[in-house]
């Protein structure tokens, strides 16, 4: 049980780096960080390219433009699903080498036994901290909403229940509400959909951003962004 609290709580007090997705659970997840603990960055992983991220396919200059908007140094790996873990360890040392004690993930329904963050932050001499971890996930979306960001949706998988008419709505309670009723989870917990985070209270200004057309492969729908120019 020591070690689920301190899963729990373990950023309080303690300085930390944060696996970010710029979606929605791992904003909550640094919003709660950032109240009892110190932030030094926040970790993108990258695709092998490096020109989207690799788990929701943000191109990194919108991931770029959150981070400034927080106000947060951004560390980036590009790498396969091979040797993705090698590059995300080296992230951790590398955070730890300037001060980091903690990492910062936005996980849910994370199990006690068997947790891979678990696995990569003790191998980087790390603990590990999961404000959102066995939260009802109902109360997180609505704590989420309810305390002012702004979030798109950008990912919708068609065989789940969403559909391309998702694509770019903005999360709100109505909506939440609506996406139970169709048997969705509504944090997407299921894989059901990814959002995109754009304003909020840890935000100094909105991301301006555009949409493109949309994509598709096999079961699942892309609404790409972009980084708008702000006029």
């Amino acid at each position: 049980m020591s070690e689920r609290l301190d899963w729990k709580n373990g950023a309080s007090g303690h300085s930390f780096i944060a696996s970010f997705s710029g979606g929605k659970d791992s904003t909550l997840a640094l919003y709660k960080a950032m109240k009892v603990g110190q932030a030094m960055g926040l970790i993108v992983m990258l695709e092998e390219e490096g020109q989207r991220s690799r788990s929701h396919g943000t191109p990194p200059a919108l991931m770029r433009a959150q981070a400034e908007s927080i106000g947060l140094p951004l560390y980036t790996a590009a790498s396969s699903w091979a040797d993705y873990e090698q590059h995300f360890v080296r992230l951790l040392e590398n955070a730890k080498q300037q001060g980091a004690e903690v990492l910062v993930t936005g996980d849910l329904d994370m199990p006690a036994h068997g947790c891979w963050h678990d696995e990569v932050t003790q191998k980087a001499g790390l603990n590990l901290a999961m404000p959102l971890w066995e939260m009802n996930h109902r109360d997180a979306v609505e704590e989420f909403i309810n305390l002012g960001f702004i979030t798109i949706v950008v990912t919708v998988n068609r065989s789940l229940g969403m559909s391309e008419d998702d694509l770019g709505r903005t999360l709100t309670l109505d909506y939440v509400k609506e996406l139970e009723d169709r048997g969705i989870d509504p944090c997407g917990e299921g894989g059901e959909f990814h959002t995109t985070v754009i304003d909020g209270p840890i935000f100094k200004n909105p991301i301006p951003i555009r949409t493109c057309d949309i994509l598709r492969d096999g079961d699942y729908s892309f609404l790409p962004l972009e980084l708008d120019s702000i006029k």
